[in-house]
């Protein structure tokens, strides 16, 4: 029930539902106040049109991803072992006989561990717990698509945390039994700022190695246009945004 009710919370602030409500929040207020309400219900519905293009999501996107520098040479790196995050999954996927596998951001992640692992010979460790007691763990799933169509070995499987904090203690406690302490840290790019902060406070020594840059994808008119990618980018972005800020008050609070 504790999920649920953070599901429905985390996307009724983020766009577009918590721009529709304030849409539908400044039609109701013209009633009384006409001009207040034009301004609030006009204002929420043009943003609601500029973050649905791929070039107006790109405001939030940027700057996460220039936190976020490519790995060039990875071979360098001076790092023990590969971690992947999880992302989502899909569920009961039929050509795959009806079992989890990763979906098409986690698949981006496990791509490039697997050149990762190609080029520098690190062990991965895989990273993401059930979404639900009793289903498979986004690890396991993971581990399974590396292995079976990457044809890449898995040294661990972190299959119990359920968020970005637990990714980082847990791997980092598996980690440590066998004296692992620096990692080149594969997630998406917007994704990399808050990663790293929880892993070095885990105590590993953090390379980053982000994937899946988006700020300079949206260029000519068409990316002006409102798509459904649009939308994905801005959701995902200010996600990241409003856990930055979290992680960043809490750090505060702590010190």
């Amino acid at each position: 029930m504790t999920e649920l009710f953070n599901a429905v919370a985390r996307n009724l602030i983020l766009p577009p539902a918590s721009l529709l409500l304030l849409t539908a929040l400044g039609l109701l207020l013209r009633r009384r106040w006409r001009r207040a309400g034009g301004i609030v219900a006009g204002f929420s519905l043009a943003l609601l049109v500029l973050l649905s293009s791929s070039a107006g999501a790109g405001f939030l996107v940027r700057p996460l991803e220039a936190m976020a520098t490519p790995l060039r040479e990875p071979e360098k790196a001076g790092a023990q072992a590969i971690v992947v995050l999880a992302a989502g999954r899909l569920r009961a996927a039929p050509e795959y006989d009806g079992r989890d596998i990763p979906d098409h951001v986690a698949l981006a992640r496990l791509r490039y561990a697997a050149h990762l692992h190609r080029r520098t010979g690190l062990p991965i460790l895989v990273s993401g717990g059930a979404p639900r007691a009793g289903s498979t763990s986004l690890a396991d799933a993971m581990a399974s698509a590396l292995r079976e169509d990457f044809g890449v070995p898995v040294r661990w499987v972190e299959g119990r945390s359920r968020n970005t904090a637990e990714n980082a203690a847990f791997s980092a406690a598996l980690l440590r039994l066998d004296k692992v302490e620096r990692v080149l840290l594969v997630t998406d790019a917007m994704h990399m700022e808050r990663a790293r902060t929880v892993f070095q406070r885990a105590g590993l020594r953090v390379t980053d190695a982000p994937t899946m840059f988006f700020g300079d994808q949206a260029r000519g008119a068409l990316a002006w246009v409102p798509s459904a990618e649009g939308m994905r980018r801005s959701w995902y972005a200010t996600y990241e945004l409003i856990g930055n800020a979290w992680y960043w008050l809490r750090s505060s609070g702590a010190s």
